[in-house]
């Protein structure tokens, strides 16, 4: 009986390497197959006899029609046959303009930088790294949530300023640095609100300060001052809270915020009254430009 068995298990066992390995032979075939088949997908999208200028009209064409996608597949197309013409330098731009223009941010930014990188004296790399910018400037959020986006569309607007100063999109990346300067001091200024709320001075002070002597160009400087003097009083550090008074009243006398102040240091029996040693005295030369 035992022999039977073994016989019997024996004459499986080829059968069942026979049915595995022609499994496998399917398989690898299907592979090969596919690979082939994707080979043949390619070589039949590039054609080089075909003219750049032919392909990059034509996408041109796409994109005055509105027909993005079609157009984006013909810059990749032209990109692929004529690698290293003129024409596919502007594609790359080209591809970088249709993702910003769709929203696609993130395609847009790796796009963008990739041709800043390639090709980094071309006259439209200005423009390439410009879109960058634009696609993080497009995704600030409010200043209630991470504000990640707001310091990357600083950064990339002011490469383009340093970089290439001669350009035509240096106003406006200007400007987009001053909007998103403005975003980030007022995270700083929700933090500060947030410490001093809950008593924890010293942390509000450290915000508040950063305001003053970082963002010192932005609309939030006028509270951060005033709510130094808070800070500062509610410690009982009255020579800082007189300064940062007196600063506030130097640089925005007609301000509420400065109303305010002097409302506060009144109650105490003091008044606005500038300390020249103190970091928010060379704070004010920096506010007023001297």
């Amino acid at each position: 009986m035992k022999n039977a068995m073994a016989i019997e298990t024996q004459s499986v066992r080829p059968e069942r390497r026979t049915t595995r390995a022609l499994a496998l032979s399917a398989l690898a075939g299907s592979l090969f197959l596919g690979a082939c088949a994707k080979e043949q997908d390619i070589n039949a999208f590039v054609d080089p006899t075909i003219p750049a200028d032919q392909t990059y009209n034509e996408a041109l064409a796409n994109v005055d029609a509105g027909n993005y996608l079609q157009a984006k597949r013909k810059f990749k197309k032209l990109d692929r046959q004529h690698p290293y013409s003129a024409y596919a330098k502007k594609s790359g731009v080209m591809s970088t303009y249709l993702a910003y223009r769709q929203g696609n941010y993130g395609e847009a930014i790796a796009q963008g930088k990739r041709f800043v990188q390639l090709y980094p004296a071309n006259k439209e790399a200005s423009y390439a790294l410009y879109l960058v910018g634009m696609s993080y400037y497009r995704q600030i959020a409010d200043v209630t949530r991470d504000q990640r986006a707001a310091r990357q569309a600083y950064r990339t607007m002011n490469e383009v300023v340093e970089r290439y100063p001669d350009s035509i999109y240096v106003e406006d990346a200007k400007r987009k640095m001053r909007i998103a300067r403005d975003q980030l001091a007022g995270e700083e200024m929700l933090v500060g609100r947030y410490y001093q709320e809950r008593k924890e001075h010293l942390a509000a002070i450290n915000r508040y300060r950063g305001v003053v002597e970082q963002f010192e160009d932005t609309r939030h400087v006028e509270e951060a001052l005033a709510r130094l003097t808070e800070s500062y009083y509610a410690l009982g550090l009255t020579s800082e809270a007189q300064t940062a008074a007196a600063v506030l009243g130097h640089n925005f006398p007609e301000s509420k915020w400065y109303r305010d102040s002097y409302a506060l240091l009144q109650q105490g029996g003091l008044r606005p009254l500038e300390n020249k040693g103190s970091w928010l005295s060379r704070a004010s030369r920096a506010i007023t430009g001297a």
